[in-house]
């Protein structure tokens, strides 16, 4: 299965009177790298976290954020009348230990950071309810990645095509170039007007023959191209596999333009160039 290391998940759940936000932010990266966001108040489900999406992902930045707002009450017009006598409470003790000199009064105190403390989450009742959340988003952005990853494995066996007709083209061009080239040489020879040395003549026709040959070339590009199209029908990640197969297919595109002796030839080790490049990009984005 082809993935994308390119996707974007977000969802959202209700637990304990929390609105709980969970967004999964996935870009390219030679390996695995987690970077995970929360506040300290979920910081106890930061392993948790970590260990679901490793579990699910292999390559990539992953980015996840968690974050989470308190529900408003319903009914607005409700009285806590605890809550009210606590505050009253807690303002006349404040109020007995300033001074009349200051320039605020016991509510403001109460507003510091750090005054009134927060009541503290039930972590065993948030913990199962945020790795269904994680769960949940993880699974969206997998099936995103999949989803992107299905085009670019159709773009790859597109371009894959072109370069096999390339190389049937280059195949079928080369016996053309050799003759063309011999009958350079023999005109060349006999436009000198001195006694020619055929068997001479016939020992370096056959040395250059050898030395401008692709038939190597050519067979190992059809191989890696088979193998390119073999890998992308992989169920594991195969993204570092294809970027190795693409080293190959540069090299032995490079020693194909460096034998060329013929604008033909030339030509089709251009193309096959910007097809590879074009490849090359794709495979950079999958897993």
């Amino acid at each position: 299965m082809i993935r994308s290391m390119t996707a974007f998940a977000a969802n959202e759940t209700e637990l304990e009177n929390l609105a709980i936000s969970c967004e999964l932010r996935s870009v390219n990266h030679r390996y695995l790298d987690i970077s995970i966001k929360l506040p300290d108040s979920l910081r106890f489900a930061e392993a948790d976290v970590r260990s679901l999406i490793s579990a699910k992902i292999s390559r990539g930045k992953i980015e996840c954020v968690l974050n989470f707002k308190k529900q408003p009450n319903q009914q607005s017009f409700m009285v806590d009348h605890d809550a009210v006598a606590a505050l009253i409470s807690a303002t006349d003790l404040i109020e007995q230990q300033m001074s009349a000199a200051l320039a605020f009064s016991a509510l403001e105190v109460l507003a510091f950071p750090g005054i009134q403390q927060e009541s503290e989450l039930d972590k065993t009742e948030l913990g199962p309810g945020i790795s269904h959340l994680v769960t949940t988003t993880v699974k969206q952005l997998l099936e995103t990645r999949e989803r992107e990853g299905r085009q670019l494995k159709a773009l790859i066996e597109e371009r894959c095509v072109k370069i096999q007709g390339f190389i049937a083209a280059a195949n079928q061009r080369m016996p053309e170039v050799l003759v063309t080239l011999r009958k350079k040489l023999t005109d060349r020879i006999a436009g000198l007007a001195i006694q020619t040395d055929f068997d001479r003549l016939e020992q370096e026709l056959v040395y250059l023959a050898q030395k401008l040959d692709i038939t190597e070339e050519l067979d190992r590009l059809d191989t890696h191209v088979s193998e390119v199209l073999r890998v992308l029908e992989q169920p594991d990640p195969v993204g570092r596999r294809l970027d190795f197969l693409m080293q190959e297919l540069n090299r032995e595109a490079n020693t194909l333009g460096s034998k060329s002796m013929d604008k033909d030839m030339t030509q089709i080790s251009i193309e096959l160039k910007v097809l590879m490049e074009q490849i090359r990009e794709q495979v950079q984005n999958i897993e």
